[in-house]
């Protein structure tokens, strides 16, 4: 690699698998069941990381602390929380020998097909997206580019 050039993030994540000695797989490979109970068990512990934040934050709107330098901490924490769920899920698709940036892909397509008949978006009362008339499920395209990896 020369000098200035960056490195891939799915060739990142290859390395680090590397360098810890995780599972690198090339094809699509279905894991362990027990494989996929501890990868839900660590991802939980990663997204109840949270609620450290959400106390940080509370408190510096109870103090009425919310300076720059306060904000920059909690967007950093924020951040390095989202990061870390990215990395370890990355690494766990590279176990699996999935191709996540195409997978990715086929779901921000299907995403894109959830808005209403008039193309606008459809949310909850919480803000999450809702699922609009000409929505159409990705796990069939994803079955397919997954037989296409595995038949190559």
């Amino acid at each position: 690699m020369k000098e200035g050039e960056k490195k891939e993030f799915h060739e990142l994540i290859e390395d680090f698998n590397k360098i810890y000695q995780l599972p690198i797989n090339k094809k699509p490979t279905l894991p362990a069941l027990e494989r996929l109970k501890n990868f839900k068990s660590i991802l939980s512990e990663e997204v109840e990381e949270i609620d450290e934040i959400i106390q940080k934050y509370d408190k510096a709107l109870e103090n009425g602390d919310l300076s720059v330098e306060k904000k920059l901490e909690l967007l950093t924490e924020i951040s390095d929380w989202l990061g870390d769920m990215v990395v370890y899920i990355r690494s766990e698709a590279t176990k699996y020998g999935i191709n996540l940036e195409e997978a990715l892909d086929i779901i921000m397509k299907s995403n894109f097909s959830k808005l209403d008949e008039n193309g606008k978006p459809i949310y909850d009362d919480r803000g999450k997206v809702m699922k609009g008339p000409n929505y159409w499920k990705p796990e069939p395209k994803i079955m397919e580019f997954l037989k296409s990896e595995i038949e190559k």
